[in-house]
């Protein structure tokens, strides 16, 4: 889970761009939210990475899952509506997907 929040820090600041696309159109300021979760992606990390910060760590990485479930809503009704048969079906699978992850984050906050 650290080396999944890792890469995917550094992907929002290194290429903000497409995960600017999948905030929800509703919310201003897509590129400070992105540099925003990302370096909450790479403090969750980092967190999950050592012990005794491993049960705050996991707790805020359950919540950043929850807090950006709308994004993946968002890419998903966006590609239904213009993306291929694949890319409709990986945005779909990839919802309840988030479940285990969530799962695995707070199971991570258990840990010692």
């Amino acid at each position: 889970m650290a080396a999944l929040f890792a890469v995917l820090g550094v992907l929002h600041f290194a290429k903000p761009r497409p995960f600017e696309r999948i905030v929800p159109h509703a919310l201003p300021r897509k590129k400070e939210l992105v540099y925003a979760s990302g370096a909450v992606e790479l403090a969750c990390a980092a967190g999950l990475l050592h012990p005794r910060t491993r049960r705050a760590a996991g707790v805020a990485s359950a919540g950043l899952l929850v807090a950006v479930f709308p994004a993946n809503v968002q890419m998903a009704l966006d590609l239904n509506r213009k993306g291929s048969p694949a890319a409709k079906a990986v945005a779909f699978a990839r919802l309840p997907l988030q479940v285990p992850l969530i799962r695995a984050a707070l199971k991570a906050a258990r840990e010692q």
